[in-house]
């Protein structure tokens, strides 16, 4: 499950990353330059842990990568000011204003870890 979800989740954020360079308000986020940017390398990184790394390297990178959206929908929801400076805007932001954002980290950060919490699955031989 932790290499599919390198897969999708790193060629959605892939895209996403691109298409923000050229729609900055895209589905009412708040993507600057230093966003994009880091979409477009985590989506790199979960591409190759999808595709030619090992299973532990995927599961590894699904736990970090779910705590630390976790933390950053935190730092969204509790210290707007403080994310919106992280990731380049230009003036102070509220908690609602960053709310499609926050939203879309907390999700993304439970579906991570929870993949990376996964056991593997366990195939039984046929008899």
């Amino acid at each position: 499950m932790a290499k599919t979800l390198c897969k999708v989740g790193g060629l959605i954020f892939l895209i996403l990353g691109l298409v923000g360079f050229a729609m900055p308000n895209l589905l009412g986020f708040h993507l600057t330059t230093i966003h994009n940017v880091i979409h477009v390398l985590t989506g790199l990184i979960a591409l190759y842990l999808g595709f030619a790394g090992t299973y532990a390297g995927a599961k590894t990178f699904c736990l970090v990568f779910g705590v630390v959206y976790l933390l950053i929908a935190i730092i969204g929801f509790m210290a707007p000011g403080t994310l919106a400076s992280i990731l380049g805007h230009s003036g102070p932001m509220t908690s609602a204003e960053l709310m499609p954002d926050n939203v879309f980290h907390l999700v993304v950060g439970i579906l991570f870890l929870a993949v990376g919490l996964m056991r593997p699955a366990v195939v039984v031989p046929a008899r």
